[in-house]
């Protein structure tokens, strides 16, 4: 008997530290092209009232998530894809809204990063295992890079979990480093933003090596179909001849480790263009087998936090051949997600952003590819397709 128990035991602890396998092909939402097309659709709604900072996810089960607080941290849920909005749920009852809400595809589970106060600061993470309706803090543990910096969470996009490769299940959101702190402008030169990643759910996070560029801070990731992972920033500064205004990019090949040569995108504005400060954007990959069909929001006017319009690159940002505005008003952060097949969201692209509060629009490829051409590269031939067939109706 008590050999029996001592060999159960050893089972119990094996099957607790075995590696997990993770099916790649299962953690995959890729669906048809199709869903996301045919007759165009847009709608928008308020969701929150006062303070600031969003993010939006869509959980396994097709709930559309938002996120959000300054100072108290909420979550909305909607579980028929934006149309209508429950009653708010409180994340956390004090802090700052850290960004970078993942969905861990392997479990269903939801991460929300909360900081006390304006970082730098202390971090919690709470964590939803029912689809968003309560939440726990967990115990976490954030390693540092290599020169053994530990970055802060504020204020990014959602994050990810990598679906392609050998580190398939990996949790993945942007973070930054502040350098020498907050303000004023002139340590904005010791800024950088970086990663972190976690290969146990979310309980234990590695820090990333920097982007390859300083003054950068609030970025925006997105799996790309061959397993890279593509990076997209805010710059507050940038060294002589170099564009501060515009978004900067980089690509990693490891899985968000380490980062490739940065360059500037030049036709995609980082927040009004009358200033250097910059605004947080919203990214998202839409979920579509074998392209690599990437959103971006940003306010795009000459001097004020208005204007927010979306972006799209059929090629993974290389190009971003069209554009279409949400909102003609104030427009200040912005967070994107898509919908999930077989859900009521399939087929929608959802954008939460700050206006008086916050709004959330939901729209589909078809209305923004009814948008106005930058000039930017080309676009495929089904989208010519698509529109000549509107126009002849």
């Amino acid at each position: 008997m008590v050999y029996q128990r001592y060999r159960m035991g050893l089972i119990i602890f094996a099957a607790l530290h075995m590696p997990v396998l993770i099916n790649a092909e299962a953690l995959s939402q890729d669906g048809p092209l199709e869903a996301f097309v045919g007759e165009p659709e847009f709608q928008v709604n308020s969701v929150f009232k006062n303070e600031r900072f969003p993010n939006v996810v869509v959980t396994k089960r097709g709930t559309v998530l938002a996120t959000w607080g300054s100072s108290h941290i909420r979550a909305c849920r909607s579980e028929d894809g934006g149309s209508t909005w429950g009653e708010e749920i409180t994340i956390a009852p004090k802090g700052i809204h850290g960004g970078g809400t993942i969905v861990d595809e392997s479990t269903g589970d939801i991460l929300a990063f909360v900081e006390e106060n304006h970082p730098p600061a202390p971090l919690s993470i709470y964590r939803s295992s029912d689809d968003g309706r309560s939440w726990q803090k967990q115990v976490t543990n954030i390693k540092p890079d290599r020169d053994g910096r530990i970055p802060s969470m504020h204020m990014n996009e959602h994050g990810v979990t990598l679906t392609r490769g050998e580190h398939a299940g990996r949790l993945v959101r942007a973070t930054r480093f502040y350098g020498d702190g907050n303000r004023p402008e002139s340590i904005w030169p010791t800024h950088f933003t970086n990663a972190i990643y976690s290969d146990d759910g979310g309980r234990t996070w590695q820090s990333s090596e920097p982007f390859p560029e300083n003054g950068t801070g609030e970025a925006t990731l997105a799996e790309l179909s061959d397993g890279s992972v593509y990076y997209n920033s805010r710059r507050h500064w940038a060294p002589e001849g170099k564009n501060p205004r515009r978004r900067w990019t980089a690509t990693s090949k490891d899985s968000a480790a380490t980062w490739g040569p940065a360059s500037i995108c030049e036709v995609l504005p980082d927040g009004p263009q009358n200033t250097n400060y910059g605004c947080m954007a919203g990214l998202v990959r839409l979920p579509i087998k074998g392209r690599d069909i990437l959103i971006f929001s940003n306010c795009d006017d000459p001097s004020a936090r208005r204007n927010g319009t979306v972006w799209v690159s059929f090629d993974g940002g290389k190009h971003w051949p069209l554009k279409r505005l949400v909102e003609k008003d104030s427009f200040a952060y912005s967070s994107l997600n898509a919908g999930r097949k077989g859900t009521a969201t399939e087929g929608l692209i959802f954008l939460h952003y700050e206006h008086s509060g916050s709004r959330m629009a939901s729209f589909n490829l078809a209305w923004l590819c009814a948008g106005e051409s930058t000039g930017d590269g080309a676009l495929p031939d089904w989208v010519n397709e698509s529109e000549a067939q509107e126009q002849s109706r």
